[in-house]
């Protein structure tokens, strides 16, 4: 290194994060410590200061650093911290701040802290951020946020909300193109107005019957768990859709015609045959399609799915490349009179891959006779997955089932293949 001009070393020692590796490299010499100030990025992991034996407290050692640094960009803390050492060290980087990411611990606190300003509140005071993420927050009181007009994507992982807080924060981030909220509780009713929303991802802890009402003009890119109602007003924009439900039951959506949908991904215990209906009617220029919802059902009582057309199915979605059919949906389009309107012409112009996932040995003969007209019908079709999964073995046909399917890979072996 010492045979390295000073602009490479001050370039290549600036690339360095860790808080803990720039206070070793600060310590070699004056060469080293005097890149400190062209840092870009700063990361303190949650074990910063784990070993830490001396008087100063982990909030001056931080504001220590980050004074000593020019223009700082980034700053990433999972240490412990409290809010009167945050508004210290942000207060310094106001003018430099772009994104922010904090471990902020104090979501399990039944009570809301008596620290003033709260650490929410601290972040108002960088104007310039692009990005946050929150990791462990709650947020049940209005925080005092003025506008971030800079700031492009929210994170909020693992919180504890209220309905008119989340509401609050949104209409402080008027710009966002980036919004994810994961693993977050105490929500019952969200409704998210942003125009220049691009990726969306939803993901609400509890009983699966909030209720999300979405006008994003511009959204493209859309995930959403644990809803049990879900309108979206705009959706011209819209190529990747995901509504999944582990909790409870999605009774209700509604989204309109999804003229630009590509990708449709339906997950969960039940759904009503309404709002199922209501999706594949939408999405009829899909791409890639992806079912895995066990039950439908409009109240407590799990039904079976109702019989599917297959031929009024496939010609509904022609453009339809990779089918992911697990279960019960595969099951209804394997009713005895799901193949009884096959005309001559008939034909699966761009399917290329299925993925079939078998859970019962039961309807082995409508089984087998849906998967040989998949692959007789989609002439482009260059793969067959068929996964067996959790099969009961002391059903008495499993065995024959199991030797058709054989029999069906073998004399398909280029395409068919079994996991």
């Amino acid at each position: 290194m010492d045979s390295l001009p000073d602009a490479l070393v001050q370039c290549i020692l600036s690339h360095i994060n860790i808080a803990r590796d720039i206070a070793v490299c600060n310590c070699v010499s004056k060469k080293w410590k005097e890149s400190m100030p062209c840092i870009r990025s700063l990361y303190f992991p949650r074990n910063s200061f784990d070993s830490h034996s001396g008087s100063d407290n982990p909030d001056d050692i931080i504001r220590r650093m980050v004074s000593r640094i020019v223009c700082l960009e980034e700053l990433v803390v999972y240490s412990p911290f409290t809010s009167a050492g945050l508004a210290s060290w942000l207060s310094l980087l106001h003018s430099s701040l772009k994104h922010l990411e904090l471990r902020m611990d104090n979501i399990a606190q039944q009570q809301m802290s008596l620290e003033n300003p709260s650490k929410l509140d601290c972040i108002s005071t960088v104007k310039n951020l692009e990005s946050v993420k929150l990791w462990g927050v709650r947020m049940t009181q209005l925080p005092k946020w003025d506008v971030f007009s800079s700031l492009h994507s929210l994170e909020i992982v693992g919180a504890r909300l209220a309905d008119p807080v989340l509401s609050a924060a949104l209409k402080a981030c008027p710009n966002l193109t980036n919004l994810l909220l994961l693993s977050c509780e105490g929500l019952k009713y969200v409704s998210i107005e942003l125009p220049h929303l691009e990726q969306c991802k939803l993901d609400f802890y509890g009983f699966g019957n909030c209720i999300l009402s979405l006008k994003c003009p511009k959204i493209g890119h859309l995930e959403v768990q644990g809803c049990s109602r879900i309108g979206v007003l705009e959706t011209r924009c819209l190529k990747n859709l995901m509504i999944s439900n582990n909790a409870g039951r999605v009774y209700m959506v509604d989204f309109g015609k999804l003229t630009a949908l590509e990708c449709l991904a339906m997950r969960g215990v039940q759904w009503s045959w309404d709002a199922i209906n209501k999706m594949l009617e939408w999405a009829s220029e899909v791409k890639h399609l992806y079912m895995k919802v066990e039950f439908s059902g409009d109240f407590d009582e799990l039904q079976p799915f109702p019989e599917v057309d297959f031929v009024e199915f496939f010609n509904n979605h022609r453009k339809l490349q990779k089918f992911e059919i697990h279960g019960a949906m595969f099951a209804a389009l394997c009713q005895k009179n799901s193949l009884k309107n096959v005309e001559s012409g008939f034909v699966i112009p761009c399917l290329e891959e299925v993925v079939v996932t078998i859970r019962s040995p039961l309807n082995a003969e409508q089984k087998m006779s849906t998967l040989e007209s998949l692959l007789k019908y989609g002439r482009n079709l260059k793969a067959m997955v068929i996964r067996i999964l959790q099969m009961k073995n002391s059903h008495s046909s499993i065995d024959d089932f199991f030797d058709e399917i054989c029999r069906f890979r073998c004399k398909n072996r280029k395409i068919v293949r079994i996991e």
